[in-house]
């Protein structure tokens, strides 16, 4: 029996509603020093993506984009213990994007995009991620745009949707 499109459009709906609240539920059991990352493993999935970081920790990135308006960057000492919890979408890691910022290091900084669009005319490359608006009635997002011809970044821009 073949599922029907609204019955796989509405299970999408329902699981991107849920997966922050598991997250926040998840992300509250956890204690820095104490849990390991086989516990994370076991409680919130595999990463998205793993970074290697200078001093010598690992970075777990949940990417939750593009429906969610959070991305939990967990960090791991050399013995994979728990030893930071950070929000990658947060206003402050929003502001730390500056011009002439390789795809790299807003890669690392933000996490990977909710979505990413090619303006040739324009000579763009913008990425977007949704994130938290001010207000429940807001969809906002947050756009970095690069360089075609070197990558990095130009500019940053915003946008905000209200729904009444």
């Amino acid at each position: 029996m073949k599922t029907p499109p609204w019955l796989a459009t509405a299970a999408a709906a329902v699981i991107g509603t849920l997966l922050p609240a598991c997250d926040a539920l998840n992300l509250q059991e956890l204690k820095l020093g104490v849990s390991t990352s086989s516990e994370v493993r076991a409680r919130m999935g595999n990463p998205s993506a793993e970074f290697l970081n200078d001093d010598g920790t690992v970075t777990w990135e949940y990417n939750r984009q593009p429906n969610g308006i959070e991305c939990p960057m967990l960090s791991f000492d050399a013995n994979g213990v728990l030893v930071r919890i950070e929000q990658a979408l947060s206003a402050e890691n929003l502001a730390r994007v500056r011009p002439g910022m390789s795809q790299d290091e807003v890669r690392r900084l933000l996490g990977k995009p909710g979505k990413v669009e090619v303006f040739d005319n324009l000579q763009e490359e913008i990425w977007d991620w949704r994130v938290a608006g001010t207000m429940a009635t807001e969809e906002a997002h947050f756009h970095v745009h690069f360089n075609l011809g070197d990558r990095l970044v130009k500019t940053t821009s915003r946008r905000i949707q209200t729904y009444n």
